[in-house]
């Protein structure tokens, strides 16, 4: 029996969202990119007219639109809120890019508002989807309770990259960068973050944050250690996995990921590059299609968020801060 592909409204067609919009185009019979909508009102027509689609300069009247049966949302996060409520209220299930919102007051109130409504709303922390994640999940599995975890994501400095969160009121390093890895620590040891103390710095006369470093520890009192910063060149990545008996390292840059055994054994092998946006949207539509529970909540995306406010907490007062329950 032929499936019947969803109909996809995408808003937001900047740098990021055209990787959607490209990968839609990959996912037929399952999904068909309907509308789009782009506060660059030019360039929108322009896509649209080249894809064949719809283009609405207003999201609402994109939400609205019969065809669309479902939404992305790849906007700054200044937006998503209230982008969310709009589709709630249309009943149109989402998938919005992380992170969820500003604040982790915003996300909450955005999921709250789509569980009240029988809403499915999906948050695209895409990291999970990479290859080299995915193996080093198998193999935490396998592996004992460790001693203790860390996480590093440095990326080279880009200034228009932070322009996204000035909306925000936040800096924005934390919600741009550190959210993958707050949700990373979460997904690999399946337990909540209790607490965070946070130290932050600038380089030269940036007006954001450069880099931070979090000390984390979970509702199972495991300790993690959390390094961010743009601050050099490249791109550097790497979690690991410190156990008794065995270290586990994996790095998603470089596609590879390393075991080390007792006596100094040590494996290694790498995993092909992963189009994680692509198997990020895959995921959706099967969830979708099989009316089952999305894999990324909108409660990842809120605790995530509500991960970074406390480090803006921490690092503003100094203090070790608890997160509360949502």
């Amino acid at each position: 029996m032929a499936v019947e592909p969803i109909g996809i409204g995408l808003i937001g067609l900047g740098r990021h969202g055209m990787r959607y919009a490209r990968h839609l185009g990959e996912c037929a019979p399952h999904a068909r990119l309907m509308a789009v909508s782009r506060r660059d009102a030019a360039q929108g027509e322009a896509f649209a007219v080249q894809h064949g689609v719809r283009f609405y300069h207003d999201y609402h009247d994109l939400i609205a639109d019969a065809h669309v049966r479902a939404v992305i949302v790849v906007t700054p996060p200044a937006l998503t809120s209230a982008i969310c409520m709009a589709a709630v209220r249309a009943g149109k299930p989402l998938l919005i890019e992380k992170p969820l919102a500003c604040t982790g007051t915003a996300a909450k109130a955005m999921v709250e508002a789509a569980e009240a409504a029988g809403v499915p709303l999906m948050t695209a922390q895409t990291l999970r989807f990479d290859s080299v994640i995915q193996a080093l999940k198998a193999e935490v599995s396998k592996a004992s309770r460790p001693c203790y975890v860390t996480a590093t994501y440095r990326l080279e400095r880009d200034t228009s990259v932070r322009k996204a969160f000035v909306e925000c009121g936040q800096p924005g390093m934390l919600l741009e960068i550190g959210t993958h890895l707050f949700d990373l620590i979460r997904f690999l040891t399946e337990e909540d973050v209790a607490e965070v103390r946070c130290e932050m710095g600038h380089s030269g006369h940036a007006a954001s944050e450069t880099r931070a470093l979090v000390s984390l520890r979970t509702t199972g009192q495991l300790s993690c250690i959390v390094d961010i910063s743009r601050v050099g060149t490249s791109r550097v990545s790497r979690v690991e996995w410190i156990g008794e008996q065995v270290q586990l390292q994996a790095d998603w840059v470089q596609h590879h990921l390393t075991r080390l055994g007792p006596q100094q054994r040590v494996d290694e092998w790498s995993a092909p590059p992963c189009q994680t946006v692509l198997e990020t949207i895959r995921a959706f539509l099967t969830a979708l299609q099989r009316g089952g529970p999305m894999p990324i909540t909108g409660w990842d995306g809120y605790k995530a968020v509500a991960i970074a406010d406390a480090c803006y907490e921490s690092a503003a007062t100094s203090r070790l801060v608890r997160l509360a329950e949502p």
